[in-house]
């Protein structure tokens, strides 16, 4: 519910401007546009007209794109064209018609990469928001994988021509993409990205910023530094005035005060939102506030108030035909009724919630098909333009050849000596290769089996029996969760032989929350990657599992208090430093108390990682190496520290 309204914030960006200077702009281009009788001038006015169309009527942004693109044909002017493609595609994305939006915008990036004169500054801005306009495509129709695609494509073409305004735009919307698919550390990333270009610019949207990474680190339950970017953002939007987007801030601000159990704070923020919201008749997010207020008022016993909240709130569902919120509006109803003892209403409310949820759950069915039947055609469309790419290409070097022919046939004697000896060559090569890449898989393979041990899930599965007997069938439930998480990330893990760097962190997050459910909280943890390292740096998967193991299980568990540990990937003199360190009983003491625990085990994952670090030199020509060491202060010890020293790979 909240992730898709942020990303409909950030969509509109591209759009934003102010309705009274939008129609004198309209104004003005229309009369230049009725005395101009050069084709090239009207063609281009007529593109303007449409963009500036863009915020207030999408028929008439329609009409002027398609005229555009018909003249732009008639003259051969493929600049025009293209961006009359992009126009009218931007147009049908308004209007919800996905399907001719992405056709428009993939005949767009094909003009673009084919057509047009690519040097052109123009044409490499048209290209690259082609492709990012794809990605929008993409995220609406929650195909996350591919819209993150296109937006990287897209920003690549950005970067390079240094447009840190388009930049700052896409930065948001990769975030919010990872945001919706949970990964808050990524989208964290890339929302600061934003930040820091627009405060350099001073962009009147980085208060919508400053809410989204106040947004990832409530998520990530850090309410301080929540806190810290929601005041930041509030600063912003009083300077710059947004409604919609102080409503949304006065929403997540709601969430937060929750959170932090101040429910009066709470109550007021989504009242606010409330006003904020009816402002400009958006009714979409007022159904958000009255929900949490409904929620809120249950929780308190305040049934009156939840009860009008939920009633406001299944109101504005019904007339959006928003079935997620007339499913959650109509399981509040319900639950109201049922503690005011009107067991009637409440009956009656629970059937009302189970028709929405079968009507939920076919809708999404009908949703899903259509999207997928979108994504089908795009794909087999761009296959098409693909092969169109390649035919044109292997014309061009045929017409190469000819050219080069005799030269070619002076010269052929000499290459074919020189392919006969690579060859041999490359054979020899080869087989060293192959059977040093065999050796390197078996060992992986053998170090994950050994990291996943045998001790660590069944006490899983024995914490999860414990919690189900003890009637903690919500602790029972988010252990098991994070547990096969934990288990198909492994499995997934296991078919490769590098991994990035994100996806280790994400599987050690993962494994740190477990055991800390396990050993109820016993210890806190914290992962930290430097800005340095670059998105597709990459190490063998699992590489640092069997150190944070013993580092729970033989540092910090045998000590009395509360311990901690610290996991840190860094980049020092051209090599990646990854530094596992506990503040537990240290390493000599733990190797003295642990002489009957699984030793063989331990051992086999020290050498198996000893073999794996080995494997890596002999295929990267460069050293490796780890050491464990005691961390000391004085006499005392204070923990034990492992550092790895590994060389910089990549996924390519």
């Amino acid at each position: 519910m909240k992730k898709k309204y942020i990303f409909l914030i950030c969509f509109f960006w591209f759009s934003a401007v102010i309705i009274g200077a939008q129609n004198q702009k309209i104004d003005s281009l229309l009369l230049v546009l009725s005395k101009t009788r050069n084709d090239i001038g009207k063609v281009k006015l007529l593109n303007a007209v449409a963009d500036t169309y863009k915020s207030s009527n999408p028929k008439l942004m329609l009409h002027y794109a398609t005229d555009a693109l018909n003249l732009s044909k008639k003259i051969n002017f493929t600049t025009a064209e293209g961006n009359a493609l992009l126009n009218l595609g931007n147009a049908n994305i308004i209007l919800g018609e996905y399907a001719k939006a992405l056709r428009y915008f993939s005949d767009a990036q094909y003009l673009f990469e084919t057509r047009t004169e690519k040097d052109k500054l123009e044409n490499k801005q048209g290209h690259a928001k082609a492709l990012g306009s794809i990605g929008v495509v993409f995220s609406e129709q929650s195909n996350y994988g591919k819209a993150l695609q296109y937006y990287l494509k897209s920003i690549k073409i950005y970067e390079q021509i240094k447009d840190d305004e388009k930049c700052a735009k896409l930065y948001n919307n990769i975030g919010v993409v990872y945001q919706s698919q949970s990964s808050y550390f990524k989208a964290l990333e890339y929302f600061i990205k934003a930040q820091k270009i627009q405060e350099k610019r001073k962009d009147t949207n980085l208060g919508i910023t400053y809410t989204n990474i106040g947004n990832s680190y409530l998520y990530l339950n850090d309410l301080a530094k929540a806190n810290q970017y929601y005041t930041k953002a509030k600063k912003e939007l009083d300077v710059h005035p947004n409604p919609r987007s102080l409503g949304e801030w006065y929403n997540n601000v709601g969430l937060y005060h929750k959170a932090n159990g101040e429910i009066e704070k709470a109550r007021n923020s989504w009242k606010s939102a409330i006003n904020s919201f009816s402002t400009i008749n958006d009714k979409f997010g007022s159904t958000d506030s009255y929900t949490y207020l409904s929620q809120l008022n249950l929780e308190q016993n305040q049934l009156k108030e939840a009860k009008h909240d939920a009633e406001t709130a299944l109101e504005f569902a019904r007339e959006l035909k928003v079935w997620e919120q007339i499913v959650i509006s109509e399981k509040l109803l319900s639950d109201i009724y049922y503690k005011q003892n009107n067991l009637s209403l409440a009956l009656q409310h629970h059937k009302s919630y189970s028709v929405a949820k079968d009507s939920l759950t076919s809708e999404k069915s009908i949703r899903k098909s259509v999207e997928e039947e979108l994504t089908f055609d795009f794909e087999k469309r761009e296959a098409i333009q693909q092969k169109e790419i390649e035919k044109k290409e292997v014309l061009l070097q045929e017409q190469s050849k000819q050219s080069k022919m005799e030269l070619f046939f002076a010269a052929i004697f000499g290459l074919l000596l020189f392919g006969i000896g690579f060859l041999i060559y490359s054979r020899i090569q080869l087989k060293k290769n192959l059977t040093l890449q065999k050796e390197l898989a078996e060992y992986e393979q053998k170090a994950l089996h050994l990291q996943m041990n045998p001790h660590f899930v069944f006490n899983c599965l024995g914490s999860i029996s414990s919690f189900i007997i003890q009637n903690g069938t919500d602790s029972a439930i988010k252990y098991l969760s994070k547990f096969s998480k934990l288990m198909r990330l492994t499995l997934e893990y296991s078919k490769e032989s590098l991994i990035p760097i994100d996806k280790e962190i994400e599987s050690l997050q993962n494994y740190l929350e477990l055991e800390q459910l396990r050993f109820n909280n016993k210890f806190s943890f914290s992962i930290y990657k430097s800005d340095a390292i670059e998105d597709d740096m990459a190490l063998p998967p699992l590489l640092l599992q069997p150190f944070v193991e013993n580092a729970i299980i033989h540092g910090v568990i045998p000590k009395k208090e509360i311990g901690n540990i610290m996991v840190s990937f860094t980049i020092k003199n051209q090599n990646l430093l990854c530094i596992v360190e506990d503040n537990g009983i240290g390493f000599e003491q733990s190797k003295a108390t642990k002489q009957n625990s699984v030793v063989a085990h331990k051992s086999m994952a020290l050498d198996i990682t000893k073999k794996r670090l080995e494997m890596i030199e002999s295929t990267t020509k460069q050293k490796t190496n780890f050491t464990i060491e005691e961390v000391k202060s004085g006499n005392e010890i204070k923990g034990t520290k492992v550092v790895l020293n590994l060389p910089i790979l990549y996924i390519k």
